[in-house]
């Protein structure tokens, strides 16, 4: 399909609390574009979206039905947007934008003709950059940030996977699902997010298919943004550690099927379990 150069936004919501207003106000100075905001919701109960939406003419609460998880959440409101809406950016509803972030996103895309997916900088709330720009998790990285990443936060798989190196523009193998800006045309041409990964890892494994697709994962530290942190996990947050490690088994698993790596993916699954109680008892 043909689309136009609109700019559709998606949000996925669930109780999303105080963060949602912020995230609202703060993408209207992020573009000087006009933005179709879509919430689609995965049964808040709240009443925060409905109560935003009804306050913004472009804003539009959308019930997907049920708590389909975040990538679930994601592909029902881009399918909700019209065919003048040539770029989404989708995020999670705890963001605020600095000025110009979403603009940014979108002049990236003449400088990198093959750009299918643009990432902006994430800031934690105290100023410190997350590393959402990544390498793809390898046999060797995978199971070494998996089995060392909680004990031994220096070791070298995770160094090299989290790839935390000055912010400069370039490719990455995938980008933080936090927030990001697609062609809509690359989003479709993937089939967007697999509903498989209800949590976690549905960024992943985006970036690696829209790799495949002969499309390009772009880091555009120009554009910056804050992740204030999540309401709804917060109130969950063993449930999403668990969710973690699951959709990192599955990742895995799906990439090593098969009689010769069922070694393997038993020795991954374990390690995964045990990593789930330690993190438990360091949060208890």
């Amino acid at each position: 399909m043909k689309y136009g150069d609109g700019l559709g936004v998606v949000t996925v919501t669930y109780s999303p609390g105080e963060t949602l207003a912020p995230f609202v106000d703060t993408l209207a100075k992020a573009t000087t574009r006009p933005a179709q905001v879509i919430l689609a919701d995965n049964g808040s109960t709240d009443g925060v979206p409905e109560s935003v939406a009804a306050s913004h003419s472009h804003v539009t609460f959308l019930p997907t039905g049920g708590n389909l998880g975040y990538g679930g959440g994601a592909n029902r409101g881009v399918a909700a947007l019209g065919p003048d809406v040539g770029w989404v950016l989708i995020s999670n509803p705890d963001i605020e934008f600095s000025p110009g972030s979403v603009d940014a996103l979108i002049d990236a895309a003449s400088r990198w003709p093959r750009g299918g997916m643009f990432g902006p900088l994430i800031r934690e709330p105290s100023g410190e950059v997350y590393p959402s720009a990544r390498l793809l998790p390898s046999l060797g990285r995978g199971v070494g940030h998996a089995l060392f990443g909680a004990v031994w936060k220096s070791n070298p798989w995770t160094r090299a996977y989290r790839q935390e190196k000055a912010p400069v523009e370039r490719s990455a193998g995938w980008l933080s699902g936090s927030c990001f800006l697609m062609r809509r045309e690359a989003f479709d041409s993937v089939g967007g997010f697999d509903e498989r990964y209800f949590m976690y890892f549905e960024d992943v494994d985006l970036g690696e298919r829209v790799g495949a697709a002969g499309w390009l994962n772009v880091y555009v530290p120009d554009a910056e943004v804050t992740h204030i942190g999540g309401h709804s996990t917060a109130r969950s947050s063993d449930r999403m550690l668990r969710e973690h490690h699951r959709s990192a088994y599955r990742y895995m698993a799906d990439r090593h099927a098969g009689v010769v790596w069922a070694p393997f993916r038993v020795v991954l699954k374990a390690g995964l379990a045990a990593r789930v109680k330690i993190l438990t008892r360091k949060s208890g």
